[in-house]
């Protein structure tokens, strides 16, 4: 079984034969890739080293994790399985899709049928309702400001 470990804050110039050449003492079993961007053709900032055992994973993690390349301390751990969005990661984990996931599959096969509006609607319900309530950050510097406006003013 293999282990995908993930390596972040990656510089912007850096080829995989360099990121190879880091984990190059780690072992043969080592391989790595760098994540690119489609357009440039630059790292993104992170990659992937791919070890065959956990242990050889947890060395790797102790030796290279802060590793300095190029100015920049390497960040690597081991690396989670990719999700694809919330709902998705609820049906996963309970095994049934959610109402939510199926609600959606059936809209998105009648012909005509448009969820943005929908979406849109959830949006400003939701935006109304959070307008009324203030930041509890400024809950009491709101008040006091209301209060001066109330006062009455007295010009001269």
């Amino acid at each position: 079984m293999s282990i995908r470990l993930y390596v972040g804050n990656l510089p912007k110039e850096l080829s995989r034969q360099e990121l190879e050449a880091v984990f190059a003492e780690a072992g043969d079993s080592v391989s790595t890739k760098v994540i690119t961007d489609r357009k440039t053709g630059e790292c993104r900032g992170f990659g992937f080293v791919t070890v065959k055992t956990n242990e050889q994973a947890d060395e790797i993690i102790e030796k290279f994790n802060g590793y300095m390349l190029k100015d920049n301390a390497l960040k690597i751990e081991k690396a989670l399985p990719r999700s694809k969005g919330k709902d998705e990661e609820q049906a996963v984990s309970t095994g049934s899709p959610s109402p939510v996931t199926a609600s959606a599959d059936r809209g998105s096969r009648r012909k005509g049928s448009s969820n943005s509006n929908n979406k849109s609607k959830q949006r400003v319900a939701s935006s109304s309702s959070e307008s009324v309530l203030p930041d509890p950050r400024w809950a009491a510097e709101l008040e006091k400001l209301k209060q001066l406006l109330a006062a009455p003013t007295t010009n001269s």
